[in-house]
């Protein structure tokens, strides 16, 4: 099988060296272009490329141009952006404008492999499903399985794609790291104690992974302001679950998820926000999640205090059965072995030593 053809397209020829040296090690075809204008020249000729990875920044023709210049007429071929950490909004509109994913400077290989990777496999379903629908009726009957596998892999690559807009969340707060994978963790740890079924457990997980997602709308000078919030701030900053619900609701497969980070902040006893929903009208994920939440607050490092033991945040957890949290649901928790939560933060702790990313962690008091 020949190997894929990607085009990289950087103003500055060191990146552009770099970035095809680690390619064409991982046994890919390389082609460069110094500026939008040259590589929209490339593909004009004919050239075929199964993947882009085109720098955001650059003087003629930048990677928003390009890429509203390729969208239409190279549909198949999936667009990578290239950008620094302050242009990530920029990024993520390319995103909604068509791009498939980014990468942020600096990047490891395995970062640049992996992107690369998840691309040219989203491609390749794609393009498999089009030949699937093409033929819809002749081949119904005997590919049914493939067409449920192929399916199930575009939900994966969904999923991987929802974890890299989390990661995007996570830079903006380095005050605490791993927290969005320990609570969504720690809440399929309970979920699954509960025998929730699987449909179920993949919503809560994704509604517990995103919950602080509306975070994104949230001006940075009161996300990351140091010192106390005013009135004013904190009433803007409780915005964020109806602005992750709002960004959510209009993706289909996260619709139920949605609900959860709409009402992730809700207590029991209807003293939360942003709806003062009581017992039963907060969302099961929701209910779950507040445990697992407080959980990694309590037991976790914060600039203001160290982290106190698993004992301490059980303790904290009963006390507030029936207030914050639902009675029933704690009666699980509380039954669960320790090594659950100890096994299951070392695991998390050892990936993000693997693979670094900053994690937004606070306990629920904006």
């Amino acid at each position: 099988m020949p190997a894929d053809r990607i085009l990289v397209v950087d103003d500055e020829e060191p990146i552009r060296e770099i970035v095809s040296s680690m390619l064409s090690f991982a046994n890919y075809q390389t082609r460069q272009a110094s500026s939008g204008r040259e590589a929209l020249a490339l593909l004009e000729s004919g050239e075929q490329f199964e993947l882009m990875l085109s720098d955001l920044m650059m003087a003629e023709l930048d990677g928003i141009g390009l890429l509203e210049r390729t969208k239409e007429k190279y549909p198949d071929m999936p667009v990578v952006m290239v950008t620094a950490v302050h242009d990530i909004s920029v990024a993520l509109a390319a995103i909604r404008n068509g791009a498939y994913d980014y990468l942020l400077k600096p990047f490891e290989r395995e970062q640049l492999l992996a992107t690369v990777r998840r691309a040219l496999e989203n491609r390749r379903l794609k393009m498999e499903n089009r030949a699937y629908q093409t033929n819809l009726e002749a081949l119904v009957a005997q590919r049914t399985q493939q067409l449920r596998t192929a399916f199930l892999d575009l939900e994966r690559s969904y999923d991987i794609t929802l974890e890299a807009l989390g990661d995007a969340l996570d830079l903006k707060d380095s005050e605490t790291e791993g927290h969005s994978k320990r609570v969504t963790a720690y809440t399929i740890a309970v979920a699954r104690a509960m025998d929730v079924p699987k449909e179920q457990m993949d919503i809560i997980a994704r509604g517990a992974f995103l919950h602080d997602i509306g975070k994104m709308a949230i001006p940075d000078d009161i996300l990351l302001k140091k010192g106390p919030l005013t009135p004013d701030q904190v009433t803007i900053m409780r915005e964020h679950c109806y602005l992750g619900y709002k960004m959510l609701k209009k993706i289909p497969f996260l619709q139920e998820a949605a609900e959860i980070v709409y009402a992730h902040q809700e207590r029991y006893d209807g003293t939360g926000y942003p709806r003062q929903l009581k017992g039963d009208q907060i969302p099961l994920g929701a209910r779950i999640f507040s445990i697992g939440d407080t959980l990694d607050a309590i037991t976790s490092d914060r600039p203001y205090r160290a982290a106190k033991p698993l004992s301490a945040a059980k303790e904290e957890i009963k006390a507030w059965s029936g207030r914050q949290f639902d009675p029933e649901i704690v009666k699980v928790f509380l039954s669960m072995p320790d090594s659950i939560w100890e096994d299951l933060r070392k695991q998390i702790d050892a990936q993000s030593a693997r693979y670094p990313t900053r994690a937004d962690g606070a306990k629920g008091s904006t």
